[in-house]
């Protein structure tokens, strides 16, 4: 069996992290939950950069990424990811307190894979990190290697 891949988490406030782990730590997935604190991390991260350079050569089942991120904002890592061959297969879902048409219509134009606002009650942002990580992680069913995608077959 392949081994499974990690979600990778991109938020900066301690306390949606600590909900996101205990929604996700909740739904029984086996994956690993990785934590990048802001755009430049995760951008590390997923290019085999820096502390990251080491890491084994697999893609995230999906990334939960913040808009309003320090360093590299959300919109920027987004078009960083889905800009660059190697990257561009990564799902990545837009996970956010914002409400501004403006940045879900940017989102979508750089490629988003979904675009949700938090909910504002507990029971609601739990219920809706669990849905997220059941479905990227379990049931969506991601494209073949990296390697496979860029030369086309």
């Amino acid at each position: 069996m392949a081994e499974l891949k990690p979600i990778l988490l991109v938020e900066d406030n301690p306390n949606d992290i600590e909900l996101t782990l205990a929604a996700l730590e909740k739904s029984q997935l086996a994956n690993k939950i990785v934590i990048c604190r802001d755009g430049a991390e995760a951008l590390e991260f997923l290019r085999r950069q820096g502390p990251h350079a080491d890491r084994p050569v697999q893609d995230p089942a999906v990334v939960l990424l913040d808009l309003k991120l320090p360093k590299v904002d959300g919109l920027e890592v987004l078009a960083a990811v889905k800009g660059d061959p190697r990257t561009r297969a990564i799902p990545i879902v837009m996970l956010t307190s914002s409400r501004e048409e403006s940045d879900l219509v940017r989102s979508y134009q750089l490629g988003v894979n979904a675009f949700v606002v938090k909910p504002v009650g507990f029971k609601e942002f739990f219920e809706a990190i669990q849905d997220l990580g059941v479905f990227w992680a379990v049931l969506n069913e991601p494209p073949p290697h990296r390697a496979d995608w860029i030369s086309g077959g």
